[in-house]
């Protein structure tokens, strides 16, 4: 039995969380599991705050809203502080390391601090962070298999940006080998 997801991405305007969030959604769709995918954004188009709440699931779905998540991305100090107690015990949250030099003092949930704005820069991939991320939650939490990881990126990626396709998979396979 695949394992549910109920995952919330959280950071600034401008980081892909979004884009992160769609592709763990569509991971849902090419698998035919039940899912939600509910973007949240302050006015600002950069800079300003984001996050986005997917479910993945084989029961159905009552709310699109994640207030508890099981699985918390974090890409920036605020949204760390905001959402750090909302994860239950048990629970798993990443934390961009290069964008929150605060620690969690929790010891009920298990954390990572993955350094993703930083790896993805020093490969070349700037910007390609929340992938790097979505790579580290997949390598603790296999929501899917991995081929349709795959395919959700291909899937995700526009038509008129088919050079990132690849960028995104170096992103993605620098998270999964992230230790």
């Amino acid at each position: 039995m695949k394992k549910d997801l109920n995952l919330l991405l959280a950071g600034f305007g401008g980081q892909g969380l979004l884009f992160a969030g769609k592709v763990i959604a569509y991971c849902g769709l090419i698998e035919n599991r039940q899912l939600s995918w509910l973007p949240s954004y302050g006015p600002e188009m950069r800079g300003g705050t984001a996050n986005c709440g997917v479910c993945i699931s084989d029961e159905p779905i009552g709310s699109p809203l994640v207030v508890a998540p099981n699985q918390l991305i974090v890409m920036n100090l605020p949204s760390l502080e905001k959402f750090v107690n909302a994860v239950p015990s048990d629970g798993l949250i990443l934390v961009d390391s290069t964008m929150i030099p605060a620690t969690v003092s929790r010891t009920d949930v298990t954390v990572r601090c993955v350094p993703s704005t930083a790896l993805a820069e020093s490969n070349g991939l700037k910007g390609l962070a929340n992938i790097v991320l979505v790579g580290t939650l997949f390598s603790e939490y296999e929501f899917c298999a991995y081929d349709t990881l795959v395919e959700a990126i291909r899937k995700s990626v526009p038509a008129s940006k088919t050079e990132m396709f690849d960028l995104n998979i170096r992103a993605l396979r620098l998270g999964l080998e992230y230790n």
